[in-house]
């Protein structure tokens, strides 16, 4: 919000004080000058050609459970994709938990500012909705998304032509857990059990149920042999703007 500049006080009245030292954590430097180069995030180079990979991804948060969901992930070095909701990201105190996704080296996509059907909306506001959180996202964390999902999966033709003017692939999915539906997390751990290699997996990280979940779809699907990756990583570069993935 702009706020108003008071009048400059007269100079006798001015008083300097000498700035306070800043103390730079050099190991959260050097994470933050990776995640702001623009080949972030770094692919670990798995071949879902031929391993059976699967990517589990997160939308509507950042959200109050969102951190807990991290640290599973970090305890497992798992990777996963994160579509935040601009208005999330601007209500997380400080921007500690979309920094944390990036430095921890999780892909961060696009889920619109406010949650509406892309697809409904007149131009001028389609345009809004992508670049808020693309503004707010970049200024808290130096990354520019390359991905993005549309709320409900709605898309349409001047969706796919906004997307690919602002440089963000569309990634839906092919299987949906229903957890924002079915808030039970043994429900939601056994649908994301029956992913298939090169899944893409729908899940909500603003529902506790979901993230109680996650332990155990770990579990179902690394017993199975599936490796967990980014989106980007399933298809071992980022995906092309505009177009629209369900799958590999």
């Amino acid at each position: 919000m702009t706020q108003s500049v008071p009048r400059r006080q007269q100079q006798a009245r001015v008083q300097i004080v000498p700035p306070r030292p800043v103390v730079v954590d050099p190991v959260a430097l050097a994470k933050r000058l990776r995640a702001m180069q623009p080949g972030w995030p770094a692919s670990r180079k798995f071949d879902c050609a031929r391993l059976k990979c699967v990517a589990l991804t997160f939308d509507d948060g950042p959200g109050e459970h969102t951190g807990r969901l991290l640290d599973m992930l970090s305890r497992r070095d798992v990777r996963a994709t994160f579509f935040v909701i601009g208005q999330m990201v601007a209500a997380d105190k400080g921007g500690h938990t979309v920094r944390r996704i990036v430095d921890e080296g999780h892909e961060i996509g696009n889920h619109s500012w406010s949650h509406p059907p892309l697809a409904e909306l007149p131009h001028e506001e389609l345009k809004k909705e992508l670049k808020h959180t693309e503004d707010i996202v970049q200024r808290l964390t130096g990354v520019r998304m390359r991905v993005m999902r549309p709320p409900y999966g709605s898309t349409d033709e001047d969706v796919a032509a906004e997307t690919r003017r602002e440089g963000l692939a569309q990634i839906l999915w092919n299987v949906d857990t229903l957890d924002w539906q079915d808030r039970v997390a043994a429900t939601v751990a056994k649908r994301a059990g029956a992913a298939k290699p090169g899944s893409i997996v729908l899940l909500h990280d603003i529902h506790r149920s979901t993230v109680d979940a996650v332990p155990a779809m770990l579990d179902t699907l690394g017993k199975k042999g599936y490796t967990f990756v980014t989106v980007s990583e399933l298809y071992g570069k980022t995906p092309a703007p505009g177009l629209t993935y369900t799958a590999r």
